[in-house]
């Protein structure tokens, strides 16, 4: 069952100046060689029945084939393989509701140090299950972001871990970035380029590989109607909370960050809503047509899509699959 969560009362607040701080190309590209032996380079799929239901010519950059199977291998590895031996000595730690602690667990697995692994309790178990696979610690709190970061704040007081967090991190974002540096370098240029955007973590440095290899590519983000924080952030320049919160996608229930916020800014076109129908919809539609698994949060800028089909008509479009960590006894597809 989904919770609800409204928001009765927030006060934006104005964010500061981070430009000067931004990974530049270098530091994307450094990012990419440092984490290249630890992730896969993934594959790009296409598909010419989603061409035809669409109307675009789609290029599917499948990071549920990624290491944990999904993107945040990129960005989770590319911040431990950053870490001094002193940040390293009493472990790492994060929050996360499953891909990033997973990534996080497996980085710190790499450099053999521990990794404490804050969970919400409604995580999916197949994610909780894949982060103790890694040998990582879990400690489950409730499901809000206050009881995250309170947890986190605990476990660091304990232990002394290195908090990594799940987007709002330039190491992070570099490492996002090289997925879309991948697409881009196996197949643009390209007229749009799609992904999910949750923290916004992989939408900012998608945003930022395009702008450097790519910078006539339109960056378009999907965000679910029932998670839209993002799209009221883009539209005020402030970090904004979404007015509820019911959505399937569950890897995209966080807020943006001051350092995603303001690249999503700089460098990207728009962000599209979805419902959940159309989430699942998409969903079913890859996992029919092109015999691959991905989550639902995977599957929201797909939707965007085929919702807003008329833009993208006739265009050659590019989509992050995010992920395919899903919990297969708890498919939303019904029996039909």
């Amino acid at each position: 069952m989904s919770c609800f969560v409204e928001i009765r009362h927030f006060v934006p607040y104005s964010l500061p100046k981070l430009s000067k701080m931004i990974p530049t190309l270098s530091i994307i590209t450094a990012a990419h060689d440092r984490i290249r032996p630890y992730i896969h380079h993934t594959p790009t799929l296409t598909c010419q029945t989603l061409n035809r239901v669409s109307g675009a010519d789609l290029y599917f950059k499948c990071e549920n084939f990624q290491k944990i199977g999904a993107f945040k291998a990129r960005g989770g590895v590319n911040a431990v393989l950053s870490l001094t031996p002193e940040e390293l000595k009493n472990g790492v730690t994060t929050h996360s509701s499953g891909n990033h602690a997973q990534a996080i667990a497996y980085a710190a697995g790499l450099v053999g140090t521990k990794a404490y692994i804050v969970m919400p309790r409604t995580a999916p178990q197949v994610k909780k299950d894949a982060v103790r696979g890694y040998g990582a610690e879990v400690i489950e709190c409730e499901p809000t972001l206050e009881a995250r970061e309170s947890t986190v704040e605990r476990v660091i007081a304990e232990h002394g871990a290195t908090m990594i967090h799940p987007f709002n991190d330039y190491r992070v974002i570099a490492g996002q970035a090289t997925a879309t540096k991948e697409l881009i370098e196996d197949h643009g240029p390209f007229d749009v380029i799609m992904a999910p955007v949750g923290g916004g973590g992989l939408l900012s440095g998608t945003a930022l590989a395009a702008h450097y290899l790519a910078p006539k590519t339109e960056i378009i983000a999907g965000e679910p109607e029932g998670a839209a924080d993002a799209v009221l952030s883009f539209k005020t320049g402030n970090i904004e909370k979404a007015p509820y919160i019911d959505t399937i996608a569950d890897g995209l229930l966080t807020n943006l960050g001051d350092k995603t916020l303001e690249i999503i800014r700089l460098h990207v076109r728009d962000i599209l809503l979805v419902s959940d129908p159309e989430i699942i919809a998409a969903m079913r539609l890859i996992w029919e047509r092109m015999k691959i698994i991905i989550e639902p949060s995977c599957a929201v800028p797909f939707a965007a899509l085929l919702r807003h089909k008329e833009r993208f008509e006739g265009k050659k479009v590019g989509i992050i699959l995010t992920g395919g960590n899903v919990d297969l006894g708890k498919l939303p597809f019904g029996s039909n």
